[in-house]
């Protein structure tokens, strides 16, 4: 399994400096690490021992519109996000998050398989 704080440095779209709504896999495979996967790449929310990004204990709860479980209660699910990020890929704050059906995810084909 990719680790959150292993992502690659890449360009980043310029509307996710300035706060893009996001859509594609939510994932918080372990205690602290949280990352979206969206069509174009990895956005990092928080790793554990690090930094979290400002806006994480505003969100809702993620698991109301589906969860998968795959390391006890910690998995994946669908989301929306309206975030900022740096040029790493690393999220520097979440404006705004909501849970989405996983079909929904499961039905974008820009969308890679969750991990």
């Amino acid at each position: 399994m990719r680790r959150a704080e292993a992502a690659p440095e890449r360009p980043i779209p310029a509307t996710a400096a300035k706060g893009a709504r996001r859509c594609g896999w939510l994932a918080n495979p372990t205690p602290a690490n949280w990352w979206l996967t969206d069509a174009e790449g990895q956005w990092v929310l928080g790793a554990q021992g690090g930094d979290q990004a400002p806006g994480m204990d505003e969100m809702p709860d993620m698991s109301s519109a589906g969860w998968v479980e795959t390391n006890g209660h910690y998995g994946y699910g669908c989301a929306c996000m309206t975030i900022t990020a740096d040029a790493g890929g690393r999220v520097t704050r979440i404006a705004d998050a909501q849970p989405r059906p996983l079909e929904q995810c499961r039905a974008d084909r820009k969308l890679p398989k969750p991990e």
